[in-house]
């Protein structure tokens, strides 16, 4: 098999992330004065997808950082059943790589119509959800042609980050985003063969996180389904000890994205734990005994952290996906742009 989009998109993901800091700046900026002013009292996302798994991850980054809470909202509450939210004094983000799903929009335009302060993640700045925005954040991914999203999902959640870092003056934050994209550039090229060994003929699995890492086992598990059919299911590594721990075992296998951060500790004790019953785990940490280490790049602050993990991730399940003979840019069920109403 050629090079597969897929591949060359993952390699192309650290040069998007300098686009976007450099060409993307002022509307960042823009977008960040303009929350500043309106001071929202709270936050909520709407989207659907590896958008949403961006999302969530903003949620975390977003109560971390500034400690606002973040509301995640049903696209359909709008769209099928017209409900009209409250969200005077709120502001909303919406993240779509299109632009163009009926259910965002409408969404997107009721929040507008609240007088919420609303912000488009898209790469589509000419789209009806820009259209329907009080601010938009190109992400200048590119053209993307492989149906699984990879660069477009790491720009999206990096926008994202960028805007609550202007937002909240976080000089630490700004210095760790701007060094972002090399360290993307060395996760693009780590060597995750072990784990792509040990899941050439496997149908089954779960991956781990917490925190913000939560979202990228949550996009993570998406990519299994998606590129390799692999039926993979995404928990906390807290919540997998309420019910779902029960089916690990007899060398079940378990990734746990851990990244450097308060919640790694806890996060590679349940891997450890999980490990000791004969699961075969691996965990990308340097506290793995029991579980396979898996390397990792290391960035200057905790947020940055899980879109490293993301990056060498991609990298991984294309090479795993190719390997299960499949071609990853290409599902049997699925297209690029999805439109739900």
């Amino acid at each position: 098999m050629t090079q597969t989009h897929m591949a060359r998109e993952v390699a192309e993901i650290p040069a998007a992330a300098r686009r976007l800091l450099g060409e993307g700046r002022g509307a960042i900026e823009a977008a960040a004065a303009d929350l500043r002013d309106v001071n929202p009292a709270f936050v909520s996302t709407v989207a659907r997808g590896s958008s949403d798994h961006a999302a969530t991850y903003l949620k975390y980054a977003c109560e971390l950082s500034l400690g606002l809470p973040v509301a995640s909202i049903g696209p359909s509450v709008a769209s099928i059943f017209g409900a009209r939210l409250k969200l005077g004094g709120a502001a909303c983000f919406s993240i779509s790589q299109s632009g163009q799903s009926p259910d965002i929009v409408a969404m997107a335009q009721a929040a507008s119509d609240a007088q919420a302060c609303t912000l488009a993640i898209t790469n589509q700045p000419d789209s009806p959800l820009a259209r329907a925005s009080r601010n938009t954040v190109p992400i200048m991914a590119g053209p993307e042609l492989s149906v699984a999203a990879t660069k477009t999902f790491v720009t999206s959640a990096l926008a994202g980050l960028a805007v609550l870092a202007h937002w909240g003056r976080d000089d630490a934050l700004i210095a760790a985003i701007d060094a972002l994209p090399d360290q993307l550039e060395a996760a693009a090229r780590l060597d995750w063969s072990p784990l792509r060994d040990a899941l050439l003929a496997r149908d089954s699995m779960y991956v781990l996180g917490r925190g913000p890492s939560y979202a990228m086992a949550c996009e993570a598990a998406l990519k299994f389904k998606e590129t390799c059919g692999i039926h993979a299911e995404a928990y906390s590594s807290a919540e997998v000890l309420h019910g779902p721990v029960e089916i690990v075992g007899g060398d079940y296998p378990v990734l746990v994205l851990a990244a450097r951060d308060a919640a790694e500790p806890a996060a590679m004790g349940v891997a450890e734990q999980l490990a000791t019953r004969g699961a075969q785990v691996f965990a990308t940490s340097d506290m793995a005994k029991a579980a396979t280490r898996l390397p990792f790049v290391a960035t200057s602050h905790p947020l940055t952290e899980p879109l490293a993990l993301i990056t060498g991730f991609y990298a991984f399940i294309e090479q795993l996906a190719r390997a299960r003979g499949r071609n990853p840019d290409t599902p049997a069920n699925l297209r690029k742009v999805t439109e739900t109403t």
